[in-house]
């Protein structure tokens, strides 16, 4: 088995320490790949590849928007052709059903491909300015950042990984990118897509290692001129500290406790249909799940009746076979994720259903967990206060507006929430109230190239997607014109 290398400088190379690791299979323990592994070395000589690509040979940055936008149509028209091995490649190194894997790779095509017609739009903006100095002209321009470090998490691997890249070198910026250690295949593939189709060399580097080595690394260089994360709020707090070191910008997207909240009014069909998909689509492995069903008083137990009848019957296999759910991503997140499952039984809320690991047949050697559901949820209970980040959702109710609404923002996460009525009023105002940066009525979990996606609170800090994901990865520089040049003589009295 040959072993997958890193990407520097437009050369594939091995780590300088000579160390690997394993790429596995979850729903079968097969090993996929060996990989490279990066050294606190390898990570310098990224940073200072992207560097030289951004600030000496300037290629890149100083191409007109014309040949970087045909550039990245031609990287979105590879990613499109290559769309069924990418996808095959999530599928078995995440655990994500196929189809939702080749979900994945269509978004990211038309990522690449809404970027590349972004950069080409009107940007900056013309001023007013009083003649205090004399005829002025004030306008501003939009820049690249520079150096870009890149950081995604397992659960998305492909697609995480191409909303950072696809703005962040749409705008000039060299990168150096590095995915969660768990999953990698597609992500290299991806740059081997970038080198077929002639990305100038330092552009893009990938470096694959753990966090606690490389990530500290790419997030506190001096020579990084902005660092972006997308995981768990602890380590999105760490990356701020290291980031501090030269005040670089930062981007985080990180956990969330999503409120789901359902009125008594709502189409509870409708309802069950959608809150099955915000919480055991992919195997609950998002961190905007719906993972908090908020309902009220008098109808929850014949929703969470339909709910269970539809999640029991939730078929569990191999990702290529198209199953409702996979495996979890790997052996330690099953772990975690019973470990939560069994907390919550011990601090006295009600298992409906699931709450067990799904050993059948071929799934065996697999790290699949059965859909669950708890009932009779408190605000107290770890598994409705931590994020678990697997198919495990909790349930709580209430009796009036004012009691859901608190009940909702009575977490530290602020990242996504929906609101389910028939009254359009009062989900206009009740969405309203909920402190999140991404929120549903009457459905949940639908995404835009388009729109921004962010969160309040400890989901985050700043945007990806849509116009303000683009300039994330930009600076904006003011530049004042004088139209009479001469002496003002504003210190004359």
């Amino acid at each position: 088995m040959s072993v997958k290398k890193l990407y520097i400088n437009g050369e594939w190379v091995e780590g300088s320490e000579g160390k690997t690791f394993l790429s596995t299979n979850p729903a079968t323990g097969e090993v996929l790949a060996e990989i490279a592994q990066a050294s606190v070395k390898d990570a310098k000589r990224a940073v200072a590849a992207a560097k030289k690509s951004f600030y000496v040979t300037r290629e890149w940055r100083d191409m007109d928007s014309q040949a970087r936008g045909d550039m990245i149509l031609k990287i979105a028209d590879a990613i499109e052709k290559n769309k069924d091995e990418l996808a095959r490649l999530d599928a078995m190194d995440m655990g994500k059903p196929l189809r939702e894997a080749a979900g994945d790779v269509d978004d990211a095509v038309h990522c690449f491909r809404y970027y590349a017609g972004l950069i080409k739009t009107p940007h900056g903006g013309a001023y007013d300015v009083n003649a205090g100095f004399g005829e002025m002209h004030s306008y501003t321009v939009h820049e690249p950042v520079g150096v870009c470090a890149e950081i995604t998490p397992w659960n998305y691997p492909l697609l995480m990984g191409v909303w950072k890249l696809a703005p962040s070198i749409a705008a000039g910026n060299s990168v150096v990118f590095k995915p969660a250690t768990v999953c990698v295949l597609s992500c290299i593939r991806l740059f081997e897509i970038f080198e077929e189709c002639g990305l100038p060399k330092g552009v893009a580097n990938l470096v694959m290692g753990p966090g606690e080595s490389i990530g500290n690394e790419l997030a506190s260089s001096p020579d990084v001129d902005m660092v972006t994360f997308t995981g768990s709020t602890s380590v999105g707090q760490s990356i701020m500290r290291q980031a501090a070191t030269n005040v670089k910008k930062i981007g985080l997207e990180l956990g969330g406790k999503s409120p789901n909240v359902i009125f008594a009014d709502a189409d509870l069909e409708g309802a069950v249909e959608w809150a099955m998909i915000g919480i055991f689509f992919n195997q609950g492995e998002v961190c905007s799940a719906g993972s908090r069903i908020i309902i009220e008083e008098s109808v929850k137990d014949e929703f969470v009746k339909r709910l269970a009848e539809r999640a029991n019957a939730i078929t569990l296999g191999n990702p290529l076979d198209n199953p409702d759910m996979g495996p979890l991503v790997s052996e330690s997140q099953m772990n975690r994720v019973m470990g939560y499952i069994e907390k919550g039984k011990a601090e006295g809320a009600t298992l409906v259903c699931g709450g067990e690991r799904y050993t059948e047949g071929e799934c065996a050697k697999g790290y699949f967990v059965r859909p669950t559901i708890f009932d009779n949820c408190t605000s107290d209970m770890t598994i409705v206060r931590e994020e678990i980040f697997g198919p495990v959702v909790t349930v709580q109710t209430f009796k009036t507006e004012q009691e859901a609404i608190a009940m909702a923002n009575d977490t530290s996460y602020g990242l996504a929430g929906a609101v389910f009525t028939a009254d359009g009023s009062r989900a206009l105002r009740v969405i309203r109230e909920i402190r999140a940066g991404i929120t549903w009525i009457n459905c949940y979990n639908p995404t835009y190239n388009e729109a921004p996606w962010g969160g309040y609170k400890m989901s985050g800090i700043g945007r990806e997607l849509g116009i303000h994901g683009l300039e994330e990865y930009q600076e904006i520089k003011q530049i004042n014109i004088n139209l009479k040049p001469g002496i003002v003589g504003w210190y004359e009295h």
